[in-house]
């Protein structure tokens, strides 16, 4: 039986990568994104019977469900969700960081998350299926300018735990990846377009990559069904934790 897996964010890092590896390998997979140019080459590339794409902002409820119900036959069964789509913005302290920044993070990181989870629950658990939530190593490890972005990924962690609660006994397993650095446009669209920024902060550090994460998410999603990956950290050896920061009067 084919399998077919749901990906958000499927237009560049780790989403993209996820599309890329599940096609490869088999499955069918709807892939969404907002920009309808990547994902026609992503369709052009891995053939329209493996791939449906679906161009939408996932912020947009109304636009979100419409791409649910335009589901073309083949791909109306979901036996995968990875809930990839997310973003940081901004960099500065909270009592500087812009308010549209952090709505821009919670509509995206949250309140999406949820309502296509809520969506596409009802398919899951027909399908004994599974769900992976991109969380990151944000969520437990908190860091100057992190504020809206952390908080927002510890809701996904937290979330992924309570699913794995109500979901008891169907059969439909739920995981939490935590990344931490990997080199994707992810500063790119935090610093809102510094490439400079981005450059300086994955230069010579070894970071991870979108293909790692793939990797990751396919291994935790075919293993046997009586199996489940509650929650995984990653990060690349570069990378451990840092020290509490204090601050000293002059």
């Amino acid at each position: 039986m084919i399998k077919t897996a749901f990906v958000t964010g499927a237009t560049s890092g780790f989403g993209l990568a996820t599309v890329q590896r599940f096609a490869e390998a088999g499955w069918r997979v709807v892939a969404t994104g907002r920009r309808v140019d990547r994902l026609q080459a992503l369709a052009d590339q891995l053939g329209r019977q493996r791939i449906h794409v679906a161009a939408f902002d996932i912020r947009d409820a109304d636009a979100m469900q419409a791409a649910l119900d335009a589901r073309p036959d083949g791909f109306g069964n979901i036996d995968l969700l990875v809930n990839n789509a997310g973003l940081a913005q901004g960099t500065q302290p909270a009592q500087h960081a812009s308010l549209d920044d952090w709505r821009t993070m919670i509509d995206t990181n949250v309140t999406a998350l949820v309502t296509l989870t809520r969506a596409l629950l009802p398919n899951l658990i027909a399908r004994r299926g599974g769900i992976v939530n991109v969380s990151s190593t944000a969520a437990n490890y908190p860091y100057a300018g992190g504020n809206v972005y952390g908080a927002s990924k510890a809701f996904v962690s937290q979330f992924s735990l309570g699913l794995r609660a109500d979901l008891h006994g169907t059969g439909v397993r739920v995981t939490t990846l935590e990344p931490g650095m990997a080199e994707t446009e992810f500063t790119l669209v935090r610093t809102h377009g510094d490439q400079a920024a981005s450059d300086a902060l994955y230069r010579g550090a070894q970071p991870m990559t979108a293909a790692d994460i793939a990797d990751t998410i396919y291994w935790i999603a075919t293993l046997p069904s009586h199996l489940n990956v509650n929650r995984l950290e990653i990060m690349p050896v570069s990378q451990s934790f840092a020290g509490f920061q204090v601050h000293r009067e002059a």
